[in-house]
């Protein structure tokens, strides 16, 4: 690696990130869960929850390298994909309709009056009424694939939703394995707004937004009847993310056009010393 490394720390809707321009390489493929890792400590490094690479593209404006908090690997990330299209404007290496290429496929963004808009790639994998049973009770659970894999579970005390504990045991339970899966856990406010906390595989513990995880509960909250896109999310942090979609047939869903809007914020740039990946 070459210190200092230069960086900058973003949020998008209380998703914090750190962003590195990697297109000149900086760290060795071999060594970046190790940096990912350390860097993403909190009180010991800069602390994120992620952090993306922005890599050169022949194929699109640019290419990313997304990895959570832990150094796993994610395919998507709504609200990093959010911050890597505003970054990626603000430093002239994309214009303000962009397209950038993830492991889920090629994203579309744009810059809205200060907001971010993304383009998903269709949602796979729709599972509707699924009995899970956590904590020796029977729940109904519903899952979706909006780029990374997502459990919705919707509850009628959201504010008392034991989002870490049955995060948790959901996250890690043998029907999700070997890659596990995200959980939400969804209040419904009326029939265009929800409010949703996730649980986030890779952070291991309830974050104050998740863009894919919103675009996933709006989605199924759609095709469970209880709302109508546009849908507004209210995230843990108290921000709030817009979900356009357009759904034909809820007996046999056809799910297009999926968007995901909100704002992201720049909040400090600096330099990573050596001693930031020690430990």
């Amino acid at each position: 690696m070459r210190f200092p490394i230069p960086f900058t720390k973003m949020s998008g809707s209380g998703n914090d990130f750190i962003i590195i321009d990697h297109r000149q390489p900086l760290i060795p493929e071999k060594e970046m869960v190790h940096f990912v890792r350390a860097v993403c400590r909190r009180k010991f490094s800069v602390g994120a929850d992620g952090l993306i690479f922005i890599e050169s593209s022949d194929k699109a404006d640019f290419a990313w390298k997304f990895f959570n908090g832990d150094g796993s690997v994610a395919e998507m990330c709504g609200n990093g994909a959010r911050c890597a299209a505003r970054y990626a404007f603000a430093k002239k290496i994309a214009p303000v309709t962009m397209r950038f290429l993830t492991l889920a496929g090629e994203i579309e963004a744009q810059i809205v009056n200060g907001s971010v808009r993304i383009t998903l790639t269709p949602p796979e994998e729709v599972r509707c009424n699924l009995t899970l049973t956590v904590d020796g009770k029977e729940e109904t659970l519903h899952s979706i694939n909006t780029g990374v894999p997502h459990v919705v579970h919707f509850v009628e005390d959201i504010d008392n939703a034991q989002v870490d504990a049955w995060g948790r045991v959901i996250r890690f339970h043998e029907m999700y394995q070997p890659a596990g899966t995200n959980v939400n856990f969804v209040g419904v406010v009326n029939s265009n707004t929800l409010q949703v906390r996730t649980y986030e595989r890779g952070v291991e513990t309830e974050t104050l937004a998740c863009g894919t995880g919103a675009v996933a509960s709006a989605i199924i909250a759609s095709l469970q009847g209880f709302v109508t896109p546009p849908v507004k999310v209210i995230t843990s942090g108290g921000e709030q993310l817009i979900i356009h979609f357009f759904l034909e047939n809820r007996s046999e869903p056809v799910i297009k056009d999926v968007y995901l809007e909100g704002t992201t914020n720049f909040i400090y740039e600096g330099l990573l010393d050596q001693e930031a990946v020690q430990g």
